[in-house]
């Protein structure tokens, strides 16, 4: 199968998760990533566990690097930034996740770049972005779900909690950073084809966050009413929630009258479809304290898989509440081939979420193991700079990779 993306090359500076995000879905697709880490330490997430491997790779680096080769290069050199500067030349993209300005300070910014290589798409991700009162402010992903209003919608209503806000449990807004970034990556690439012309790219974490309230930020600007907390029902949508059965929980969403109608013979209530007051959407969301508790008594009769044997029989969207062993070892899951696994230089065998996109011409694939640190610095200086055995030693021998 043909690896779209087979004729690009990345070089990837950047750390943690948003940008290794956005470059591991390109290197799924075959473009080749060469990322750049700090000698002697790496990218910050090589030693953010445990669980590590046997040889000491962690869960959370392994878990967005595969498909890359690992060089390492220091930055504050001369030495460094000159070889980073002939590895630009020929790059198709730069990503980087540096605070504003330090890329410029070490003379490696877009500007400095693109005057050897025009064609250089330079994809900049900072926590506020290049412009703006907060740029020079460090970016962390709970910082931003908190200031971004994304915790003030999210936990248990005020009555269930006393009005303690959440985070969500994975860094959700790194990784649609570093998807804004993949879309915006290849619509510059797009753009170069028609043109011959590069061009720098600023993703900032906090409008990733603010662009994906979507809904609940637009239903705030047509009413001026500010979202509030519900737990994990739905603001406009009745029953759109999880219910407690006899044996644990299911997730139920019901998304227009005629599911409701089908939900409600399915659970022997036809009395409801009926009534008035729970007839229409906007109706059961106005009235939704009188109608959630009356499904909610019923729920709990029957055991989870029971019910939703029922609701899918008569096409009512439901699933069970599952934990994340049971959600990667759904058979589903493997029918997608959501969990693979791959072999590294060491001999590991690594177990990783496999990729999310599926395509028939250009499928996705894990073709490399996520790298140790530094791992292919030798090959890529021979490959890319023609460099010999003397000079790379001399290189090490300086501390410049």
């Amino acid at each position: 199968m043909d690896k779209a993306l087979a004729d690009l090359t990345v070089l990837d500076l950047s750390r943690v998760l948003a940008g290794p995000y956005g470059t591991m879905v390109l290197g799924d697709f075959g473009a080749e990533i060469i990322k750049v880490e700090q000698p002697g330490r790496g990218d910050d997430t090589r030693q953010w566990g445990p669980p590590f491997t046997a040889h000491g790779q962690s869960a959370y680096f392994l878990s967005v690097n595969r498909n890359k080769r690992s060089i390492t290069l220091n930055l504050k050199s001369e030495e460094g930034r000159v070889i980073l500067r002939r590895l630009a030349a020929q790059a198709d993209v730069l990503i980087e996740n540096f605070k504003v300005g330090v890329m410029e300070g070490l003379g490696l910014g877009y500007e400095a770049l693109r005057a050897s290589n025009p064609g250089l798409i330079y994809c900049s991700i900072t926590g506020y972005g290049q412009t703006g009162p907060y740029r020079d402010r460090p970016g962390y992903d709970t910082v931003i779900q908190a200031q971004g209003g994304l915790m003030s919608i999210t936990g248990p209503t005020e009555d269930g909690d006393g009005g303690q806000p959440f985070k969500v449990g994975v860094a959700i807004v790194d990784v649609s950073a570093g998807l804004f970034a993949v879309i915006a990556i290849l619509v510059a690439l797009h753009h170069r084809q028609r043109t011959g012309q590069g061009q720098q790219i600023d993703i900032a974490l906090y409008d990733a966050q603010l662009g994906w309230l979507a809904n609940v930020a637009s239903n705030y600007l047509i009413s001026g009413q500010p979202p509030q907390r519900y737990g994990n029902a739905h603001g406009t949508i009745v029953p759109y929630q999880t219910f407690a059965s006899a044996d644990g929980h299911l997730m139920l969403a019901v998304g227009n009258d005629s599911q409701f109608r089908a939900l409600c013979g399915a659970m022997a209530v036809e009395h409801l479809a009926d009534d008035p007051r729970f007839a229409t959407n906007p109706g059961r969301v106005v009235n939704r304290d009188a109608l959630v508790p009356l499904l909610a008594d019923t729920f709990r009769l029957r055991p989870t898989q029971e019910w939703i044997d029922r609701l899918l029989d008569v096409d009512v969207p439901c699933g069970p509440v599952a934990d994340v062993p049971t959600a990667l070892s759904n058979p589903q899951a493997q029918a997608r081939q959501m969990v693979q696994q791959v072999v590294d230089s060491t001999g590991d065998e690594i177990s990783l979420v496999g990729p999310v996109i599926k395509m028939s011409g250009t499928p996705a694939a894990i073709h490399r193991a996520p790298p140790h640190l530094g791992e292919q610095t030798e090959e890529v200086l021979r490959e890319k700079l023609g460099l010999g055995a003397e000079e790379i030693a001399e290189l090490r021998r300086k501390g410049v990779i």
